[in-house]
């Protein structure tokens, strides 16, 4: 069974940057659509970002467009999502995620299967 790690969270000042990673163990995740979402106290778990298998493919949510960007080394097993010119609405506790069935990236939560612990990114103003 694949367990998923997040690190890379913590406080930083609007404007700055974070980068985030997800490490993988217990199986490959090179054949599947990974992604990353978020969810802020109160508030229902969004999508953020999700690339394909082979990286050909990503998709982001307009609120993150422009300033994440996700990738993955897939010899290291690892996902990562670059935070650039961070917003104190960014502050969540982020999640990576993986599809098992390969499909293409998506925003759906159902449509993945295992979840990380999560890693809390806050941003000051």
């Amino acid at each position: 069974q694949v367990q998923l790690v997040e690190s890379g969270g913590g406080l930083v000042q609007a404007g700055g940057s974070l980068t985030l990673s997800c490490a993988a163990s217990g199986r490959t995740i090179s054949s599947y659509t990974m992604a990353w979402f978020r969810q802020a106290p109160g508030k229902e778990r969004d999508f953020v970002a999700a690339i394909s298998w082979a990286a050909d493919a990503t998709y982001y949510s307009d609120s993150v467009e422009g300033r994440f960007t996700i990738s993955r080394d897939n010899a290291e097993n690892t996902v990562y999502l670059i935070m650039n010119s961070l917003k104190p609405e960014d502050t969540s506790v982020y999640y990576c995620a993986i599809d098992f069935r390969a499909r293409r990236p998506s925003e759906y939560e159902s449509e993945y299967d295992i979840w990380g612990q999560g890693t809390q990114v806050t941003v000051s103003s």
